[in-house]
């Protein structure tokens, strides 16, 4: 991700959205949004298939909703 390119959607979102926002703390804002979207970049490149990351571990069955008692 370009770090102008950031800085300038940073600055664009926080006008659309009439946000108050100097510049010291747009490029806070464009730091951290640059680290996140490089992590979920290399999150993204790596590959699990369901043998390494099987769906059931991570999406298990919802709980059984408690029966609803009327009053």
């Amino acid at each position: 991700m370009n770090g102008a390119a950031t800085l300038a959607y940073v600055q664009a979102a926080a006008a659309l959205l009439e946000l108050p926002l100097d510049a010291e703390r747009a490029a806070r804002v464009a730091g951290h949004l640059a680290r996140t979207a490089a992590l979920a970049a290399q999150l993204q490149a790596f590959a699990l298939d369901d043998e390494t990351e099987p769906v059931a571990l991570y999406c298990p069955a919802p709980f059984p909703s408690a029966p609803v008692t009327p009053r």
